[in-house]
């Protein structure tokens, strides 16, 4: 597995790491044992970063997550939470006692004294801009409560706030093949100032897999299902805000497209997470996975070779083509 410096945190991390959504709530059931064999198996093919968040599972993640830590201490392992996201979505809340209120009950659940890097999650946007958000934020850091902090976000824009900030590690977005927005100014943003960019919803919410026709179903309790309008948060992390259907069919073609122009014995799930990884500014890529055989297969796209120019062109193809105007000018 390839790794890379996270920003201003200094670590080095796994380029392909886990996301642990799905291991707390909104992508169908997945039990302890389940959860915990993901862990294993991500961690055995050479994952060092996981992300989760204090709202997956109203801290079933964390909790999960917290029980694996306990048996890795002095593994190299990198553990980003996110906050803020239990509560009402004001600009009010973001305040230095409901920080700490917060990062506390992570602590909580993750067994540690310190955390290694908390987000906040996906805020209202005047957050970004929000000087007192940044004070405490840097309060937390000097009380030895966290080690660092970033950001989630959702929109080009928040990143580049964000990134202007000189305490700002790292910032999480958006970033995959039906997802291109954040190529022009984000990525040559961060790594100008150093920060390290954690690429998220890599695969569309499967989409990019290409494992799903127009007549695949998902669970009521699978955000797949509940969210496509953006009903229960924004529409955006759901296949990334691209219609179904459009989606099914560019996906078609991402599929024809890494069969074709690879010649690396990749699944189509593994070149769309190694294209993300491979972008110059980003730190690491974070894929969910609800079983051992898709941690280990998304891991193994942390060793692929360089996709190269003509693979891009063909992303870029499709996405003018065919997902540019659903997404571009939204987020």
């Amino acid at each position: 597995m390839e790794k890379q410096v996270l920003g201003r945190t200094g670590r080095l991390v796994s380029v392909v790491g886990l996301g642990t959504w799905q291991l707390g709530a909104d992508w169908g059931m997945v039990d302890d044992d389940q959860a915990r064999s993901v862990l294993d198996a991500a961690f055995e093919s050479g994952v060092t970063f996981f992300d989760t968040a204090d709202v997956y599972g109203d801290g079933r993640s964390e909790q999960a997550l917290g029980a694996f830590l306990a048996d890795h201490r002095g593994d190299g392992i990198t553990v980003a939470t996110k906050m803020g996201r239990r509560t009402d979505q004001v600009p009010e809340n973001y305040v230095l006692a409901n920080f700490r209120e917060w990062t506390d009950r992570s602590r909580r659940n993750l067994g540690v004294e310190t955390l290694d890097l908390v987000q906040l999650h996906c805020p209202p946007t005047s957050v970004y801009s929000d000087d007192e958000v940044y004070d405490a934020l840097d309060t937390l850091v000097a009380d030895g409560v966290t080690a660092a902090y970033g950001v989630s976000v959702e929109t080009v824009e928040e990143a580049l706030t964000a990134i202007a900030r000189p305490g700002v590690a790292t910032v999480q977005i958006i970033l995959n093949a039906f997802r291109l927005k954040p190529l022009e100014q984000v990525l040559p943003a961060a790594s100008a100032a150093g920060v390290g960019i954690v690429a998220r919803v890599p695969l569309a919410s499967g989409l990019l897999s290409g494992r799903y026709t127009h007549e695949t179903t998902f669970s009521e309790d699978d955000h797949r299902t509940f969210n496509r309008e953006g009903k229960a948060f924004d529409v955006g992390e759901t296949f990334s805000g691209v219609p179904f259907d459009v989606g099914v069919d560019a996906a078609a073609r991402f599929t024809e497209l890494a069969g074709s122009a690879l010649g690396q014995d990749l699944t189509p799930a593994q070149a769309a997470i190694a294209w993300v990884w491979q972008q110059p500014g980003v730190s690491t890529v974070i894929p969910g996975a609800r079983s051992p055989e898709q941690a280990r297969l998304n891991a193994a796209a942390g060793d692929a070779g360089v996709l190269g120019p003509l693979f891009t062109s063909g992303v870029r193809e499709i996405y003018d083509d065919a997902i540019r105007e659903h997404v571009h000018d939204r987020w």
